[in-house]
């Protein structure tokens, strides 16, 4: 089994796969492939099975974000010239988050008798593996969205996006918050749709909206009692995300200092928000 480097599939054509996609957001699909050459007979007398021993070469993708899994290439082999496997994978950004683990395996088809002592028997019995892992990371929004009709929601028919947020700071992140976005308002559903390459004005949507999600978020954490500096939340949780984002927004700030400040200079405070955002700032 020799296996190829996964390649990221785009439009500018083939890219070696990156340790981390600091563009990514969940508006953005991913489209993957490899190449695997399989010497069938030479893995079967390695193995110890008898000639026209079935395989079966599976990938398997695992999203640490969404916490999904699910098949991305499952392919039968039982012929016996060497040759070569492409593996694809086409994932929904929506269904992931986090770090994407990829896991291609090559398996027994079938279980079996005939075998050496040594030799696997079990139908599902591992061959070969390989991981690989995608950390999936940006200044987008890293949770999901969802275009609706806001007139058949309790939300203002004029209003362009919501965020739904939580209130278990010890939740999975992808569990607690949403953004919705009002299929009504043009300007940002057309800013969404054209995220990959934003024109000027969509530029200055997507800041205006990241900005005021930004200050949802904030704002929610910072009401939280729950919400301090020695606080230790477990990774993907909504507290992690909420500590992460405060970090970067206030570094060297601790938590008493900015909900203090927010409190008792609350237009101090959305100012200095808007700054850290940078609102604006690669228009």
């Amino acid at each position: 089994m020799v296996a190829e480097p996964w390649m990221l599939v785009t439009e500018d054509g083939d890219l070696l796969l990156p340790e981390a996609l600091p563009d990514w957001d969940y508006q953005m699909d991913l489209k993957l492939r490899r190449k695997v050459h399989i010497d069938l007979d030479r893995t079967r007398s390695e193995a110890g099975l008898p000639p026209g021993t079935a395989f079966t070469l599976a990938t398997v993708w695992t999203s640490t974000g969404s916490n999904l899994r699910g098949p991305a290439h499952r392919l039968r082999l039982a012929g016996s010239e060497p040759g070569d496997v492409e593996i694809t994978a086409s994932l929904r950004g929506s269904d992931l988050g986090g770090v994407l683990i990829l896991d291609t395996a090559l398996v027994l088809s079938e279980g079996g008798t005939n075998h050496r002592a040594f030799a696997p028997r079990r139908a599902g019995s591992v061959l070969w593996s390989d991981r690989r892992s995608l950390r999936l990371q940006g200044d987008a929004p890293q949770f999901p969205m969802a275009v609706i009709d806001f007139a058949k929601t309790s939300f203002p028919n004029e209003a362009a996006w919501h965020l739904q947020i939580g209130g278990n700071l010890f939740g999975a992140t992808m569990g607690s918050l949403l953004l919705l976005v009002n299929e009504r308002n043009v300007v940002a559903t057309t800013a969404f749709q054209n995220a990959a390459k934003p024109r000027p004005v969509d530029k200055v949507v997507l800041s205006s909206i990241y900005a005021d999600i930004a200050r949802v978020m904030i704002e929610h954490a910072l009401r939280h009692d729950d919400f301090k500096d020695e606080a230790n939340f477990p990774d993907e949780t909504l507290g992690a995300t909420l500590s992460s984002l405060f970090h970067q927004l206030f570094p060297g700030s601790s938590i008493v200092d900015v909900r203090l400040k927010a409190e008792h200079s609350p237009s101090l405070f959305a100012s200095e928000l808007q700054a850290a955002v940078k609102i604006f700032g690669d228009v």
